[in-house]
């Protein structure tokens, strides 16, 4: 069975995140994901994409174990390749989050224009209890939610709740948890009424501001996480202990 799974109707494409039991984002799902994003980009008479995750969990995060050395660099590479085709997908995105969306999750949602969210859903970063960082967050989410927030956010791994990450700007809106497909299907009827040229261009006006990422602001952050935070011995250490169920114990001053 597809990691990611893509359907569409009536103009909607469905990408669905399908990695159980937490819809975790590995090598070969990034990849993948990468791979039907630039599909759905292919795709003609489209109004809006939605992103969602299979199950109880919206995404949990990039997999610990592809953070480490050996593949950490080409794994960065492959899930920000992935966040910039859903980045520069023309027509409107909406994240569905039903719970959890966490590290990588939390980044995925970053790059979509709209977030509908259940009341059990909840945002955070928390890579950095691991000893390493998110590098997309930490240059997007400060435009997002503020400095200071942000500053909590990414310096501490706090975790916010539906009703205050709604608050903050990370969520528009919220629905009970078993009228979060109820609340989707409108906001998608609310697009599907409107001009998709008008739509398309609007989104084109918005990225002129600097509100979304640049790539060469993407590909910043990564170079200093690969080159000069995968080197320490903290970064290492901590992801290990994280796969060995044990507290790290940190070494660098």
């Amino acid at each position: 069975m597809p990691t990611v799974e893509v359907t569409k109707e009536q103009g909607v494409a469905r990408v669905t995140l399908n990695n159980p039991p937490v819809n975790v984002i590995d090598l070969p799902t990034a990849r993948e994901l990468a791979r039907r994003l630039a599909e759905v980009r292919r795709l003609e008479g489209l109004t809006a994409v939605v992103l969602r995750g299979h199950g109880r969990t919206f995404c949990a995060g990039v997999d610990v174990r592809d953070h480490l050395p050996d593949r950490g660099g080409e794994m960065l590479h492959e899930f920000h390749r992935a966040c910039r085709l859903l980045l520069e997908l023309p027509v409107p995105v909406v994240a569905a989050v039903q719970g959890p969306a966490l590290g990588g999750g939390c980044e995925l949602t970053l790059m979509c224009d709209l977030v509908v969210a259940s009341e059990r859903a909840t945002f955070g970063q928390p890579e950095i209890k691991l000893g390493v960082f998110p590098p997309l967050a930490s240059v997007v989410l400060p435009r997002v939610v503020g400095q200071h927030l942000a500053s909590d956010m990414l310096l501490t791994g706090r975790v916010l709740g539906a009703p205050e990450a709604q608050r903050c700007g990370l969520v528009n809106r919220i629905a009970p948890e078993h009228e979060l497909s109820v609340a989707l299907e409108s906001l998608l009827e609310e697009l599907g009424a409107l001009s998709p040229a008008s739509l398309r261009l609007a989104k084109r006006a918005m990225r002129l501001t600097r509100q979304h990422p640049a790539p060469e602001e993407i590909d910043a952050a990564e170079r200093l996480y690969v080159d000069e935070l995968m080197p320490t011995v903290d970064a290492v250490e901590g992801l290990k202990a994280y796969l060995e169920k044990r507290p790290p114990k940190w070494r660098s001053p």
